[in-house]
């Protein structure tokens, strides 16, 4: 491969990652030039595969198709033959750039691949531990290659790691509760519901009653149990990653407080963080402040 190739891919990654990311992009420009471009690349590929997850237009097969085909190009990619040309977006380069340079394993990209595949049609998880993997798929993965690229001296942090991803996930999840249900996909684990009276045809409606209150309450206070647990973080990861990981967090745990300020009605308004406070965030971030 060529260093225009490489190069190119990079520069793609970055502006794909300005555009899309937000305020974590600004967190990333206090990382060093590798780790930086790392990260980049890092989150241009798992934006891409979000896509196809999700992308409007195509049927079940297509999709299953898609990500069968990318997991395949994943796979050539990092064994170095023939890093194949994703047009119009030449991702793979970059990747493998970043996955040689930090050591990244090939299972957790694939983890990732593997979750979004769950997404693929409407599903329902029984208990919070189906649930547990899910999340660990299309979260904790990811949480455990940025420790790869941030640095880590305690084995330990792949384990908490583990913890952030599901913190963050369950957020998402409340955050989207109508829209997820509106498609069919119903995160919330069905022993959940059905301990607190509510149903799926509530979710679908839209329903906020002093059961759903209650079911909301329950919910949020087990994801900040693992806000509070992904906290062991900052003192397993080297100092480069620190700024990053407080952001995310403090971005995140700042939806749930979105949350109980509304009084759990995620159906009827936009949840989310101020854009203001992101910046905030973002930038005390690129200063290295905790």
């Amino acid at each position: 491969m060529n260093g225009y190739r490489l190069e190119a891919s990079h520069v793609a990654c970055r502006r794909l990652t300005r555009r899309a990311a937000g305020n974590f992009f600004v967190s990333f420009l206090g990382l060093s030039r590798q780790r930086f471009r790392a990260m980049c690349a890092l989150y241009a590929f798992l934006r891409l595969t979000d896509d196809i997850g999700d992308e409007p237009g195509w049927s079940l097969a297509e999709r299953e198709q898609r990500l069968s085909c990318w997991r395949e190009q994943l796979r050539i990619a990092l064994r170095g033959v023939d890093i194949p040309v994703v047009e119009p977006f030449d991702v793979f380069p970059a990747l493998v750039d970043a996955v040689s340079g930090f050591s990244i394993p090939e299972e957790e990209l694939q983890a990732v691949i593997d979750g979004i595949a769950m997404d693929l049609q409407p599903r329902t998880y029984p208990t919070f531990d189906d649930l547990r993997v899910y999340c660990d798929r299309v979260a904790g993965a990811v949480g455990r290659c940025c420790l790869h690229i941030w640095g880590f001296h305690d084995p330990a942090a792949l384990e908490t790691a583990a913890d952030c991803g599901l913190a963050l996930q369950l957020t998402n999840i409340l955050r989207d509760l109508g829209e997820d249900a509106a498609m069919g996909r119903v995160y919330l684990p069905q022993e959940d519901l059905a301990r607190f009276g509510v149903s799926v045809d509530d979710l679908v409606a839209g329903r906020v009653d002093d059961r759903f209150r209650e079911l909301m309450r329950f919910e949020v206070s087990r994801t900040r149990e693992h806000y509070i647990a992904s906290e062991d973080l900052f003192a397993q990861i080297d100092q480069p990653g620190r700024p990053v990981l407080r952001a995310m967090l403090r971005i995140y745990s700042g939806l749930l407080d979105r949350i109980e300020r509304v009084d759990y009605d995620v159906f009827g308004r936009t949840i989310r963080v101020a854009t203001w406070r992101k910046a905030l965030i973002g930038v005390a971030a690129l200063l290295g402040r905790s």
